[in-house]
Order: structure tokens, then sequence, then C-alpha cells
């Protein structure tokens, strides 16, 4: 079995999960940004003021900083580099 939960993408740049592990991480990582997103931006969106400030700000913030994370974690399981792919 791999140890890699991805790989290099046949065309276009970055990778695409090989196994449950990639796909779990996908998983966890769109809920993650869903539990980030109800709390701070779909349930104030009910209130006749919609969101605060505050709250557009701090989801913006954590929703980069899960994605950077989520690059880098996905870049160190690929089993090769992230290059530009114009097929084989």
């Amino acid at each position: 079995m791999s140890q890699y939960w991805f790989r290099p993408k046949t065309y276009g740049y970055g990778a695409t999960p090989t196994n449950w592990k990639g796909w779990a991480a996908i998983a966890v990582f769109v809920g993650m940004i869903m539990a980030l997103t109800f709390p701070l931006m779909v349930w104030p969106a009910d209130m006749p003021a919609g969101p605060a400030a505050w709250q557009i700000v701090t989801w913006a913030i954590m929703v980069a900083l899960l994605t950077l994370a989520f690059i880098r974690f996905s870049r160190a399981k690929t089993d090769g580099q992230w290059s530009w792919r114009w097929g084989k």
C-alpha cells in the first residue's frame, strides 16, 4: 500500500486523491470549511443586519489559513511534484 494519498494530475496543476485517505482528507477539509461557514456567515445572514464585519473578516482569514494548511498537507502526501502538466 502506498504511503502517498494523492498523485499529480495528468492535466493542469495540482493533485488528485489515490486512495480513501485522500478522499477522507478532502471530506475533513470541506467539513471544516462548513463548520466555520455556518456559525459565522449563514446563521447571522438570517438576522436583519446580516453578518457583522468581524464575522466576515474572521471567516475569510480562517478559510485562507485552512486552505493553505490543506495545500501544504496534500503536497506533502503527493507522489511527485506539483507542476503544470499537459498530459502524457
